[in-house]
């Protein structure tokens, strides 16, 4: 199989200049369309498709965001990785703004959102234990590092509804009591639909801000966070261009199984599934619904 890597981009990043051979793609999904139309093209001869999360001109919230179609779609082009490149606040002192964080773990504490392609009719539980494949964090990593941007390896994420920001009691209690490094609005749930589309996932939070809880920093402004979304934007692009000389062309089985989540998750008994959810599942699961 080739190795088909997928970036989703966050605030800030829109368009990927190292893409040649590009094309715009639209996508249909059985949950409907992506968040825009998909920018296909190769980066060293890799075959690399962008997707912007909120679409051109941010029009997505971040509860709006059509995550399951999103991750369908990338499984509809071939995807094997999915590259997630977002903004993010810091609990951390040392995560300081224009950083970027390789993240390994998350808290969802979202609640408006659809979280799984399976439900009543066919069920399913995959293990998020591991949200992240250390595979292609490694890859990043090493990506980062070529291009010579600062970057924390681990780090766990706190995903919120939003869009509102935190309140200075909230910042707090992620921080000091939860443990959390950092804290954004986009990555649940689609960490989770990713390792049921059995696609490696990994994530680069890029830092914009301190937060609330930051003593001299205050509440959240606007204004610089943009400004340093500008900067962190440059350097997420250096990163994406990176990124395939850390990828085999050819896909070999994950290591870590996020290629084959599904293997043992589906518990509905064949002649109790419903045929319309499995028709609609051949997108993401056709593997194991067939086999």
């Amino acid at each position: 199989m080739q190795t088909t890597l997928a970036i989703i981009g966050g605030s800030g990043l829109y368009d990927m200049d190292a893409l040649t051979e590009t094309d715009w793609v639209t996508v249909d999904t059985p949950w409907g369309a992506p968040s825009d139309a998909i920018l296909t093209g190769r980066i060293d001869g890799m075959p690399v498709a962008f997707l912007p999360r909120h679409g051109r001109g941010h029009v997505h919230s971040p509860t709006s965001v059509p995550y399951r179609a999103n991750i369908a779609a990338l499984k509809t082009l071939g995807v094997t990785d999915i590259l997630s490149v977002s903004a993010v606040g810091s609990f951390r002192e040392e995560m300081a703004p224009g950083d970027f964080v390789i993240v390994d773990q998350f808290i969802d504490r979202t609640f408006a959102r659809e979280k799984s392609f399976f439900g009543p009719g066919c069920v399913a539980h995959v293990s998020v234990a591991h949200p992240t494949c250390p595979r292609l964090s490694d890859a990043a990593a090493a990506a980062l590092t070529d291009r010579g941007i600062r970057f924390h390896r681990g780090g766990t994420y706190l995903a919120m509804e939003g869009p509102q920001f935190s309140t200075l009691a909230e910042s707090k209690m992620y921080r000091e009591s939860w443990g959390a490094d950092v804290i954004g609005m986009t990555n649940m749930p689609e960490a989770k639909l990713a390792r049921e589309a059995e696609i490696c996932y990994a994530s680069v939070a890029m830092v914009t801000d301190y937060d609330s809880w930051h003593p001299e920093h205050g509440s959240v402004d606007i204004a610089d966070i943009l400004a340093t979304l500008h900067g962190n934007a440059d350097r997420a692009r250096a990163l994406v261009a990176a990124m395939p000389a850390q990828l085999e062309a050819e896909r070999a089985p994950c290591p870590h199984g996020c290629d084959r989540a599904l293997d043992h998750a589906i518990l509905t008994a064949p002649d109790k599934r419903d045929p319309e959810l499995v028709a609609q599942l051949q997108t993401i699961a056709a593997r194991v619904l067939e086999g």
